[in-house]
């Protein structure tokens, strides 16, 4: 075979190489950067469509990047792992050139992240931390450590332990309390219940705080998948195994206004709520229209406030950088280690919300109307 031949051939070689090599979205390697927003795709996977929260999420990071002109693969996985696995793997296989992602399990997804990576797509982990991978590009989420130490200050105030302010309060207790965690496959979880018992620590050290049932390691108190109905259930456990004394549960820590629901519900069976056995203070969190209400009504004590468009906004931010082949801003570059790289984040700040300033923070700000906190429900 004559060298013009071979050369002939080798040329043909290498453009079909480079064919094989390209692809829609981010799955050449060509930049993104000089694209218009109508021909770029963002996969959004969300984990299920049970809390109002994620639904709210989803709709909010939809919405701005429509907004942009994006198109969006908005999926809900309804809390099942494989489902969220299959969802992704579609969104890259059909060229999407960013993925944000709430995993329903922050280990499940390392396959999905090395495909997106093999296909240069960018990974942006949205408020639950993915782990064990080095394919997770940027992560937007709230001080989840702040939020823990903020629930565990709402039921030192709830018991009058603390004033409002943070100062001394006039109560001295010894307080009988119980803990709740959320699902240990959520890494969110660890950090609420870090900050939560940090805080608390002193005041069980000192026997001004009693967890009667003796359950204070998270795996002990966490509620797998955030279940309502499983939080009902070991409340129920907990009045019949430890307070059939007829001792009091004087505090609740939970870290999620589902979780309250059904530990309050388990509270108000078992005949607390009335002015001869009130209610104990019962932490929360995301502000769930439903919880809201009932902080209102002066059933449950507080939630703690994550302002969802907040951290959609910033999501989008970090999608757009990543498209215009930027990187992201982080405000932090420590914290949050997936156990194979520190993941640079953007954290938000959150508030406590009680009865006296649901008006300013959720009302005032558009988040809810009154009718809607009236009525608990969100139109």
């Amino acid at each position: 075979m004559s060298r013009k031949i071979l050369v002939a051939l080798g040329s043909v070689a290498l453009a079909l190489s480079l064919a094989a090599c390209g692809g829609e979205g981010a799955g050449d390697d060509s930049s993104t950067s000089g694209d218009k927003p109508a021909d770029l795709t963002i996969g959004v996977s969300m984990p299920t469509q049970t809390s109002e929260r994620w639904i709210a999420d989803g709709n909010s990071v939809k919405e701005k990047l429509t907004a942009k002109g994006y198109k969006v693969d908005l999926q809900y996985a309804n809390d099942d792992i494989p489902t969220q696995s299959q969802q992704v793997d579609q969104m890259i296989t059909q060229g999407a050139d960013v993925l944000i992602i709430a995993a329903i399990d922050g280990t499940a997804l390392s396959s999905q992240l090395q495909a997106a990576a093999d296909k240069k797509i960018p990974v942006i982990a949205y408020d639950r931390l993915i782990r064990d991978s080095k394919n997770v590009d940027f992560y937007v989420s709230f001080d989840n450590y702040k939020v823990g130490v903020a629930q565990a200050n709402a039921l030192l105030t709830g018991l009058g332990l603390l004033k409002a302010d943070g100062s001394k309060g006039t109560a001295t207790g010894p307080f009988n309390i119980e803990l709740f965690a959320g699902s240990l496959d959520d890494n969110n979880a660890h950090f609420f219940f870090s900050g939560a018992m940090d805080t608390l620590k002193p005041f069980i050290d000192a026997g001004t705080l009693k967890v009667k049932s003796g359950q204070t390691k998270i795996e002990q108190v966490a509620i797998l998948r955030w279940q309502q109905e499983t939080a009902q259930k070991r409340m129920e456990d907990l009045l019949t195994k430890s307070y059939n004394d007829g001792s009091k549960v004087q505090g609740v820590l939970s870290p999620y206004d589902g979780l309250s629901r059904g530990i309050i519900t388990a509270l108000q069976n078992a005949g607390y709520g009335s002015a001869a056995n009130p209610m104990p203070p019962v932490t929360g969190q995301d502000a769930e229209i439903a919880s809201v209400k009932l902080i209102n009504d002066g059933v449950q004590n507080s939630t703690i406030f994550k302002d969802t468009r907040l951290l959609a906004e910033q999501a989008v931010i970090a999608a757009e950088a990543f498209l215009q082949d930027k990187t992201p801003t982080a405000n932090d570059t420590k914290t949050y280690d997936n156990g194979v790289k520190v993941v640079p984040s953007y954290l938000l700040p959150v508030v406590t919300v009680y009865k006296d300033n649901i008006k300013k923070e959720l009302i005032d700000s558009g988040y809810y109307t009154a009718e809607e906190v009236a009525a608990g429900q969100a139109k």
